[in-house]
């Protein structure tokens, strides 16, 4: 039985990968713990795989996944999270800026706490303001927009139970939340921990401002997907029904403002001469395509369920 998996992504960090293997295997060794060390590199440019490669054959915890170009941290934790058969399972960096020392408290909090979800807290941050300040507004929104009381989303240093992360499936930039997709994918109990944020000892960071742009979009797609996935026309049908009403409504009131204005001799602009006639034909258009979109949306839901999508947590007296 294996305890622990530590799951690391890897991109061009091959002169820390020694001391970062050297020192998870120090804490390891010392806690008792039962391991597996998974090492995703993403594609790197450098030499990260042939120490990667290196290590596994001096190591056998050791176990690694190459990939053949670089497809991001959600890849590289998605292909990860598919092979780790540790109880817990642990995330971080493998650019030494998250401490390994963390991980025995971590496995506790998950074990011995009850946890579901533990995401670290770099509550103290070696980073320059140019990282610090924007990634201050981007965990406001995401704790507003998400109702997770979490100070930081991006931290790379998290646990997890292993049945979280063989129920949730990562694509694009969605690493970001995890906490996030946990919870509506039905785990609730998610914890925090400050960590301790190390100054960066090699190389430069992999990331720059445009992450944050990404980031805002990738939470706008990730709250949209999960809450309309299973039941678009919810959202285009309520969208599609209130601008045709709104349209049908303005155009309602034009034609009983002509007959208005034809049975007390007024001189009213016909119909087709006012804006808000095209204003209520444009909305009379959009409400008819959104709510098609809906019901096309639905259709497609329909014939491409070959199987029902529900996280069972546990079974019990069922042959199948």
């Amino acid at each position: 039985m294996i305890q622990i998996s530590v799951i690391v992504p890897v991109f061009n960090e091959e002169e820390s990968l020694p001391e970062l293997h050297s020192w998870i295997t120090r804490v390891m060794k010392a806690e008792g713990y039962s391991y597996e060390l998974i090492f995703i590199n993403d594609g790197s440019s450098d030499q990260s795989w042939e120490v990667i490669k290196n290590l596994g054959n001096s190591d056998s915890h050791v176990k690694a996944v190459g990939f053949t170009r670089n497809y991001g941290k959600s890849a590289a934790l998605d292909v990860g999270f598919a092979r780790a058969k540790g109880d817990v399972v642990i995330t971080m960096d493998a650019d030494l800026q998250d401490s390994p020392e963390e991980i025995p408290h971590l496995y506790r909090m998950i074990v011995e706490e009850g946890y579901q979800v533990v995401s670290g807290w770099k509550k103290k941050r070696h980073d320059p303001i140019t990282k610090t300040v924007p990634s201050r507004f981007f965990n406001g929104v995401t704790r507003m927009i998400s109702g997770i009381k979490l100070h930081d989303f991006n931290c790379g240093l998290k646990a997890y139970q292993n049945k979280v992360v063989k129920n949730i499936h990562l694509y694009g930039e969605m690493h970001r939340y995890i906490p996030l997709i946990a919870k509506w994918n039905g785990f609730n109990q998610i914890g925090e921990k400050v960590v301790d944020h190390r100054p960066r000892k090699y190389g430069t960071t992999k990331f720059g401002l445009e992450r944050f742009v990404n980031g805002f979009l990738d939470l706008i797609s990730v709250s949209f997907v999960n809450r309309y996935r299973k039941k678009p026309m919810h959202f285009f049908g309520t969208l599609g029904s209130l601008s045709f009403i709104s349209g049908f409504l303005i155009t309602i009131w034009l034609i009983a403002e002509k007959i208005y204005g034809l049975q007390k001799g007024i001189i009213v602009r016909d119909i087709t001469n006012q804006p808000l006639f095209f204003l209520a034909l444009v909305a009379l258009v959009a409400g008819i395509q959104l709510f098609l979109t809906g019901f096309l949306a639905e259709m497609m839901i329909s014939n491409n369920s070959t199987k029902k999508e529900y996280n069972i947590d546990e079974v019990l007296n069922m042959d199948f």
